[in-house]
């Protein structure tokens, strides 16, 4: 089969190489997937750089851990009924070697999911990153029903899928973009209010809850944390799933006076009985009518260099994909 792969870290036209491998075969309790789509996402590029300092944790690693297709081959104890399905995929690139950059991968059975029949196989590929982290995002703020929850980066593919859920868990929500291109993508994703990220945001926000906010989704917490605490009503919380600052400062006496709870949301490590009521839950999204994520850019496996450059020069509006 054909597959991309790196067996160094650094730059991706330096680092990434395209050729020939065998096709693996599932083991017990794995599927094998033929691969229409690769969804790449922030953090596929991060593992390429070495941005964290973690090294290699293996010889060789195909990246992406999203993905979707058909499957085609499944383990001796996985009913074959499973055949033939359209499914999604997810962290088959977290702590494994063997990612969705390829013509087939392996992935266990508990992290496949049936792909709607209204779908399509390039939407499968976007949803396992941004969604499940969204929906952890939004899911340990507890019961937000009648609640206010407020998005940062609501046009980005987290925030998109952030204000989803949050709608879909009976909140109110209110979105920023940082641009007006962005106005459309967090209405349409189903946010009630959509805000530019400016000076004006405080009174916009305040306008609309005059107390504060019950919870904030956040994109950039280093950069936002005092703003944060300006909007949140008493005993709010927030869920921050990055941030532009590595070691951010927290004004800490005036977030325990408000009693603010925070929580760090990583998605890779997010609770395996998480990461299936996420998958569900995106599903039944999409299945109501949630119009998933924006498209950006599709390439083919060949120039996968050029779309790893693309992702991270966010020259694409819109998720970029390998097509398989």
């Amino acid at each position: 089969m054909k597959a991309a792969w790196y067996e160094k870290q650094g730059r991706a036209r330096d680092v990434l190489a395209v050729g020939e491998m065998d096709t693996p075969s599932p083991g017990d309790g794995e599927v094998r997937i033929r691969l229409a789509a690769s969804g790449i996402n922030p953090g596929d590029v991060k593992k390429r750089e070495d941005a964290f300092a973690i090294g290699m944790p293996h010889p060789r690693i195909i990246p992406h851990s999203d993905g979707a297709g058909a499957v085609d081959a499944v383990g001796s104890d996985v009913p074959d009924s499973w055949i033939g399905r359209r499914v999604w995929c997810y962290g088959a690139q977290s702590y494994r070697p063997f990612g969705t950059a390829a013509e087939y991968t392996v992935v266990p059975l508990r992290q496949v999911v049936a792909l709607p029949a209204m779908v399509s196989m390039d939407q499968g590929a976007c949803l396992g990153i941004p969604g499940i982290t969204a929906y952890r995002a939004v899911q340990v703020a507890g019961n937000l029903a009648g609640k206010t929850v407020l998005v940062k980066g609501a046009a980005g593919a987290v925030g998109a899928c952030a204000v989803q859920l949050a709608r879909q868990a009976g909140a109110r929500v209110i979105g920023t973009v940082r641009t007006k291109a962005g106005l459309d993508i967090a209405a349409e994703s189903g946010a009630n209010h959509v805000l530019l990220l400016d000076d004006t945001l405080p009174k916009s926000v305040h306008a609309i809850m005059p107390d504060g906010v019950d919870h904030i989704v956040e994109v950039a917490l280093g950069e936002n944390i005092a703003l944060d605490l300006e909007l949140l009503a008493l005993g709010g919380s927030i869920a921050a799933y990055a941030t532009h600052v590595a070691t951010p400062m927290i004004p800490f006496w005036d977030l325990l006076f408000k009693n603010v709870s925070m929580h760090l949301v990583g998605s890779d490590d997010v609770p395996a009985d998480i990461k299936v009521e996420a998958a569900h839950a995106l599903n039944k999204a999409l299945v109501a009518g949630w119009p998933g994520l924006r498209i950006g850019k599709r390439f083919g496996l060949d120039d996968i260099a050029h779309a790893h450059e693309c992702v991270e020069q966010g020259t694409s509006a819109g998720r970029v994909l390998l097509a398989l």
